[in-house]
């Protein structure tokens, strides 16, 4: 030990072979005894040493040391969690705008005679059953049919909107139009969109007819007052139904005429899907034929 004091002390002296004081060895001195001396760094650890250089450093060095701490990004350690993360949330995609199709020949807003949008009871989910003069409720397999209502250039939700939606029977036939039918408004009805941009109906799977692939009817409304007076519609379009559901619940008691007209079809076919397949009106389906199916489509207006 001896030795290294006096090859230390030598580092020391002046040109003229004398020991220079401590207080005048300057920076490099100081903080070479700091780190020789273990019960300093016990007391200030590795980080104060490097403090203490970084502040005797130039004022540039200083600057830029201080820069790039303060604009470093955090790296996330395996199992911690802990770093802050600057990742935004995905987009989502681009919703298109469901196309304007034809209300058709029997939609009973008054557009082509009958008017069943100003009848008190119209605003209703469950649309089964007519409502006035007759309760009589239309046959077939339960088919719940849920839309989601959107802003096709935001993807907002339409809340507060209104959704007109009718469809035919078992039979093909429509309600207030087809033969024996004039005094029945089942299979109609009009509901408001809710907070989450959905709109549901408690309904029964429609038929097959001649010329035309199975499919359901809307109009919306800018809202249910706006619909119940028949004011502007803002989307008039319809649904379509997939075959293979479509051949499932025709294969049951009660739908056998809409075998042969769905088999006479298809969406490529169809005056009204024909021109696109129908790519944006398929409703995905789930369910089955005992426990009833539910039709859900997204649709932008």
């Amino acid at each position: 030990m001896a030795g290294t004091d006096e090859q230390s002390t030598a580092e020391w002296r002046d040109a003229d072979g004398n020991e220079i004081d401590e207080d005048d060895r300057g920076l490099v001195y100081d903080i070479r005894t700091l780190v020789n001396r273990r019960n300093v760094l016990g007391l200030f650890g590795g980080v104060a040493v490097a403090s203490l250089l970084a502040a005797c450093s130039s004022p540039g060095s200083s600057t830029a040391a201080g820069t790039a701490a303060a604009t470093s990004t955090p790296t996330a350690t395996a199992g911690t969690g802990a770093a802050t993360s600057t990742a935004t949330a995905t987009p989502e995609p681009d919703l298109t705008e469901v196309p304007d199709e034809t209300a058709g020949p029997y939609p009973g807003d008054g557009s082509n005679g009958v008017n069943v949008l100003d009848d008190s009871g119209i605003v209703r989910s469950d649309i089964r059953s007519s409502f006035g003069s007759s309760t009589t409720t239309a046959a077939g397999v339960p088919l719940t049919i849920r839309l989601t209502v959107r802003d096709a250039s935001t993807g907002g939700a339409l809340a507060g909107a209104a959704v007109y939606l009718w469809h035919c029977n078992r039979d093909g036939e429509y309600s207030l139009y087809g033969s024996g039918l004039t005094n029945e408004n089942y299979l109609r009805g009009v509901q408001e969109v809710g907070a989450d941009g959905t709109v549901s109906f408690t309904s029964i799977y429609p038929a097959a007819y001649s010329g035309r692939w199975p499919h359901i009817h809307f109009e919306v409304y800018k809202d249910v007052a706006t619909a119940v007076a028949s004011g502007p519609i803002v989307k008039t379009s319809q649904i379509a139904l997939p075959q293979e559901t479509c051949e499932a619940v025709y294969a049951t008691s009660g739908y056998e005429q809409s075998v042969r007209n769905l088999a006479s079809t298809s969406l490529a076919k169809d005056n009204v899907f024909g021109n696109d397949s129908g790519i944006h009106q398929i409703a995905s389906m789930s369910g089955s034929v005992a426990a009833g199916y539910t039709a859900a489509l997204t649709i932008g207006v």
